[in-house]
C-alpha cells in the first residue's frame, strides 16, 4: 500500500477493520488540514488545494505540539508540504520527511476516499 493514497474513482479494498472514516471529502476545505483521532493516535488530515487529500501525525516534533492539523499547505517545488504553524518547518505530505532537516521524519498514514467518506487506515505506513 502506498504512503498516502490520492483521492480515486475507484474503490479500494476496504474493510472496517483496517480503514476509519474520519470526515466527509466535503467537510475539508481545499488548502486545510483536520485533526482526527484513529485508535488512540492525533492524525492531521491534509486536503490540497489540488483535492489530493493525505494523512500524517498531528505531532510536530520541533514545537513538541499536536499542532499540525492547523499548518500551512502548500507544495515545494511540486512537492506537496505542511508546514508547521509553530516554527515553519515543512513536511513533505506524501513521506512525512521535513524538508528544513532531513533527520527528522512524522509518520504518514495511508489515506483514501471512498464514496465521498475521507478514510484513514490503521497504522502508520512511515515512520521516524
Amino acid at each position: 500500500m502506498s504512503l498516502a493514497v490520492l483521492s480515486s474513482a475507484r474503490e479500494p479494498a476496504w474493510s472496517t477493520a483496517e480503514w476509519i472514516d474520519v470526515c466527509s471529502y466535503d467537510d475539508l476545505a481545499p488548502g486545510t488540514g483536520a485533526a482526527a483521532l484513529v485508535d488512540g493516535e492525533q492524525i492531521a488530515v491534509v486536503k490540497t488545494r489540488a483535492g489530493a487529500v493525505y494523512a500524517l501525525s498531528n505531532f510536530d516534533p520541533f514545537s513538541k505540539a499536536f499542532v499540525l492539523a492547523r499548518g500551512i499547505v502548500g507544495d515545494k517545488g511540486g512537492i506537496p508540504r505542511l508546514a508547521s504553524p509553530v516554527y515553519k518547518q515543512a513536511f513533505d505530505l506524501r513521506t512525512g520527511a521535513c524538508f528544513d532537516d532531513p533527520s527528522v521524519r512524522v509518520p504518514v498514514y495511508p489515506v483514501t476516499v471512498v464514496r465521498g467518506r475521507i478514510l484513514v487506515g490503521r497504522g502508520a505506513a512511515g515512520s521516524p
